[in-house]
């Protein structure tokens, strides 16, 4: 008797690629604002603005830009 595993890998393939998806959500959450401010400071220097840091990460923005 010959069984058909084909769906069994597959759904230990989807169970991977979840898992992994939700890692990368919880590190982007973790760590979005000090990404978004690691990006924001690049941006200032190339337009030759100077980087002001936030209350809290992710708040940072280029000088003469406040609200």
């Amino acid at each position: 008797m010959k069984l058909n595993n084909k769906g069994q890998a597959l759904v230990e393939y989807l169970l991977i690629v979840a898992l992994i998806a939700v890692i990368i959500i919880g590190a982007f959450n973790t760590f979005g604002g000090y990404i978004k401010d690691s990006m924001t400071k690049t941006s200032c220097s190339i337009i030759g603005s100077e980087f002001i840091k936030g209350k809290k990460p992710g708040q940072g923005y280029c000088e003469g830009e406040e609200e």
